[in-house]
């Protein structure tokens, strides 16, 4: 990005399994904290899976100016509407003069959540035991009411950013991608090149998704890849370890505030960080197995350091490797964490090992859509505040994995380009780099 306009991070915020705010969640990430716990929401006790990393105790209405405006608006709305709000506010747009047709919204978001359980009972009202069948009648009739009540159409993917426009008043280009776990991380370099080729001067950014549903658990438990440790669910995210057993499911939404550099200079922003380099890359193999030379990753981060002008195998004048840390995608699976390792070292080479590389998944779960924007906003704290949250429940480092993953307490470093990694089922693989400011 270094030949085009400058592309500055002005606003972040977000609601996490862990706290809705930034501060207070950036201390617990820290300290090595996690809330992961039995699921409340439905009765998974007969799951193969019964435990996830959930938002709890948040309302949405406390985020926006008028809640009857937004009306019954889907979970993953609600989520977005509460980090867009933080990530404004931080901003300081709303006490700028701003032409809303020069800003735009785009998101990696999910779909929202149906009300299976309330549908359940409404299509067993039209079920005749005598007869054996279903009065096809009773139930089309029963189930059109009942959609129409949980307003269906709030549950759709572009939701979100339709009530943020309508919260903001964003007038301009507004977007969504739905790439699976890369979402967020696409959509953020998505609206860094919209910034970039002039067809705005702010975008608002980032991903929101919840899967903490019947139909979600099932499916990812039917594919294998969630942890089934119910014993014990608090350290069942153990990224790099050589127990994991599968990623713990997460939600949430993370949104950050972009500008061009020369918009938010013009009023005086207060600059948090700056967006150098995006990459994005396909596998090109199958649906839900990442290569196993990890090319697809491997390819995304040499991208992205190109973009930013970064190499790879040139230290600093310093001594310092070019890049001060990795946010790993570190789903807790055995494929992706063996993988990503191979793809950093390929890329950096001998200089892999001296790079601090976490997963924030050991502490908050696995947000889906979210979760490349909230482990993106983590680097901007790093940024901060020069220190690294650790990769908790490593205690058995896994003997084939062998870079520097901060196991279970966090560190203080000189860190002034960070890379982050996202990499989705379908072999979507995207990656970030930002720098100090």
């Amino acid at each position: 990005m270094s030949d085009r306009r400058r592309i500055v991070i002005t606003g972040a915020g977000w609601v996490t399994p862990m706290g809705h705010d930034l501060e207070s969640v950036w201390q617990r990430l820290l300290a090595g904290e996690t809330d992961v716990a039995p699921i409340d929401r439905f009765d998974a006790s007969t799951f193969p899976t019964t435990f996830a990393s959930q938002v709890r105790d948040y309302d949405w209405t406390g985020f926006v100016e008028n809640p009857t405006m937004h009306g019954r608006p889907g979970m993953h709305t609600q989520f977005a509407l509460g980090a867009a709000r933080q990530a404004w506010d931080a901003s300081g747009l709303g006490d700028s003069e701003l032409d809303r047709h020069r800003v735009g919204i785009y998101l990696g978001a999910g779909e929202g959540v149906l009300d299976f359980t309330s549908y359940q009972r409404t299509s067993l009202k039209a079920w005749n035991a005598d007869a054996g069948q279903v009065d096809t009648v009773q139930w089309g009739d029963a189930a059109s009411r009942h959609l129409d009540g949980i307003g269906e159409i709030e549950q759709e993917p572009n939701m979100p950013a339709s009530h943020i426009s309508r919260e903001f008043g964003i007038r301009g280009p507004v977007y969504n991608c739905l790439t699976a776990c890369a979402a967020s991380t696409q959509a953020i370099g998505e609206a860094a090149s919209i910034l970039q080729r002039g067809d705005a001067d702010v975008m608002v950014s980032g991903g929101t998704h919840t899967m903490l549903h019947v139909l979600g658990i099932t499916g990812f438990n039917r594919l294998t890849a969630m942890s089934t440790r119910n014993d014990s669910p608090q350290t069942a995210s153990r990224p790099f370890s050589r127990s994991r057993d599968g990623f713990v499911m997460g939600e949430g939404s993370g949104i950050i505030v972009m500008e061009t550099l020369e918009h938010a200079e013009a009023r005086g922003a207060n600059i948090l960080a700056e967006l150098r380099g995006f990459g994005s890359t396909a596998d090109a193999y199958r649906i839900t197995d990442m290569h196993p030379e990890g090319r697809g990753p491997g390819d995304a981060i040499r991208q992205a350091l190109a973009n930013a002008g970064i190499d790879p195998s040139q230290r600093l004048d310093d001594g310092r490797p070019p890049v001060h840390y990795i946010s790993a995608h570190g789903t807790s699976t055995s494929e992706n964490d063996s993988i990503e390792t191979k793809a950093v070292k390929r890329v950096f080479g001998d200089l892999a090992g001296e790079i601090p590389m976490t997963s924030i998944k050991s502490m908050m779960g696995h947000l889906i859509c979210a979760a490349g924007a909230v482990e993106f906003i983590t680097c901007l704290m790093i940024l901060r505040d020069q220190m690294i949250p650790p990769t908790i429940n490593l205690d058995e480092p896994d003997p084939e994995l062998d870079l520097d993953y901060v196991p279970n307490v966090k560190r203080e470093a000189a860190v002034d380009t960070c890379l982050s990694n996202s990499f989705g089922f379908g072999g979507q693989n995207d990656t970030l780099v930002v720098s100090r400011f």
